[in-house]
C-alpha cells in the first residue's frame, strides 16, 4: 500500500511538472479504447449477429 501512495504522489507531481504529456496520454488512451469498441461493435454486428 505505501508504494501505491507513493507512485500517486510521484505521478501527481510529474502530471504538474508537465501537464501537456498528461493530457497527450490520456487523449491517446481514449482514442484507443474508442477505436476499439468502436470496430468490435461493427464485427459484432456483422459476424456474431447479423440479421434478428
Amino acid at each position: 500500500m505505501r508504494t501505491l501512495l507513493q507512485d500517486l504522489r510521484f505521478s501527481y507531481r510529474e502530471w504538474r511538472k508537465r501537464p501537456g504529456l498528461a493530457l497527450t496520454a490520456v487523449l491517446s488512451l481514449a482514442l484507443g479504447i474508442g477505436t476499439t469498441t468502436a470496430v468490435f461493435s461493427v464485427i459484432y454486428a456483422l459476424l456474431v449477429n447479423p440479421f434478428p
